[in-house]
């Protein structure tokens, strides 16, 4: 075997721990999990890892330790988020790592097999998995996408025109869970109609993300007193929704984050100025004072 480099020795020490707190990881979830064929995915990884480990230590010639605070606060985000997304988070710090030793690949066939199984085995393993909210994934982005445009539109243009919290604050709800409503009825008979199992559930996941959305876009209204002030509070929170939203679809289901982020941004947004100016030239034209 070739002489390593201490900075890629160090590398490799790094990669080398992190397989391990990667099984401990695999291994807590499995123990945890109720499904018996996502349990034995994990286990299969987790045996995966340990092996991977071990190939890493023949390189180094020094055992490791797990890190375990580490491994405790993947456990924590996959449990309260979705196995998918915590264990894919997971994996991509796993692919950081590996880039440090990357060089030696062509020197040392043993790290070329490595990043090969990680690659094709894992991830396919990992696609495996059965996950219930992103099998709702769809049905989320109807209600989010729907309640952010329809709503900052709706609040923008009634921001103008009304000018008072309390009046725009009302509107908003009455208006936003009405539509929750409407959206979760459309959501059931439209995957029905698709012949669609599980139509209620769909549902569920839409009007329970439009409702939830409401909620935090009109909250800046109950709680300051400048519409302006509200105004751009809400559009911040929506900006912020977009964001933790399609930041979890891209590690869940490794998509593009900044085009999907840029382009349901743009569309909120643009709406939002849109409705904007629609209630400027409404009131102008109207004469409505309030």
């Amino acid at each position: 075997m070739p002489e390593i480099p201490p900075r890629a020795l160090a590398a490799l020490e790094r990669a080398q721990a992190l397989e391990l707190t990667e099984a401990l990881v695999y291994a807590a979830l499995a123990r945890r999990e109720r499904d018996t064929r996502n349990r034995a995915t994990l286990e299969r990884i987790a045996a995966d890892e340990a092996r991977h480990a071990e190939v890493l230590q023949g390189l180094t010639g020094r055992a490791a330790r797990p890190r375990r605070a580490t491994a405790f606060f993947y456990v924590a985000v996959a449990r309260l988020f979705g196995l998918t997304f915590g264990l894919k988070l997971m994996e991509k710090g796993e692919e950081a790592a590996q880039k440090g030793y990357g060089v030696l690949e062509d020197r040392i066939p043993a790290l070329r097999e490595l990043r090969t199984d990680e690659e094709e085995h894992e991830h396919a393993l990992l696609d495996m998995l059965h996950d219930e909210p992103l099998q709702y994934a769809g049905s989320v982005v109807l209600g989010l996408n729907d309640a952010l445009v329809e709503l900052t539109g709706a609040l923008a243009g009634l921001s103008f025109a009304f000018q008072n919290t309390q009046l725009i604050a009302l509107s908003g709800l009455v208006t936003g869970i009405a539509a929750s409503f409407s959206m979760a009825a459309s959501e059931f008979l439209s995957t029905r109609a698709e012949g669609g199992e599980n139509a209620g559930k769909s549902s569920l996941y839409t009007g329970f993300a439009y409702i939830v959305t409401v909620f935090l876009l009109v909250t800046p209204f109950l709680v300051l007193a400048d519409y302006r002030v509200c105004m751009a509070v809400t559009l911040a929170v929506a900006v912020l929704i977009i964001l933790v939203f399609n930041f979890y679809l891209s590690v869940a289901k490794d998509l593009d984050f900044k085009r999907r982020f840029l382009e349901m941004a743009g569309i909120s947004l643009g709406v939002s100025a849109l409705s904007f100016g629609i209630g400027i030239l409404v009131k102008r034209v109207l004469g409505v004072e309030l």
